[in-house]
């Protein structure tokens, strides 16, 4: 059974600056990895996907805004997120797409 766990949440004030981590117990050969987030109004959001082979599809609420990178030998996936405002203040998950691999999640807090 794949693990996923997040960290780097936290509280953060706008137009600031936090980098999530996400670290598998498995190795993601060939496998798409994703970030989303939720808030309690909303569907859980797709932010951005990596494939193994590094292309990168943003949505279109962080484009411009975030990144996100993985390091596979590390089995560890990153979303850098910059420019930071108060809208993007959700629970953080990173995930297999194709797969039911989720992380726990992580608070992100972004302060007006």
């Amino acid at each position: 059974q794949v693990q996923l766990v997040e960290s780097g949440g936290g509280l953060v004030e706008a137009g600031g600056s936090l980098k999530l981590t996400c670290t598998a117990s498995h190795s993601p050969t060939n496998q798409s990895v994703g970030w989303y987030r939720q808030t309690p109004e909303q569907h859980r959001e797709l932010l951005a996907v990596i494939m193994s082979g590094g292309r990168t599809r943003y949505g279109d609420s962080v484009k411009g805004r975030f990144t996100i990178s993985r390091d596979d030998a590390k089995k560890t996936f990153y979303l850098q997120m910059d420019r930071l405002n108060p809208g993007d203040t959700a629970i953080y998950y990173c995930h297999w797409p194709g797969t039911t691999h989720w992380g726990q999640g992580t608070q992100v807090t972004v302060s007006s």
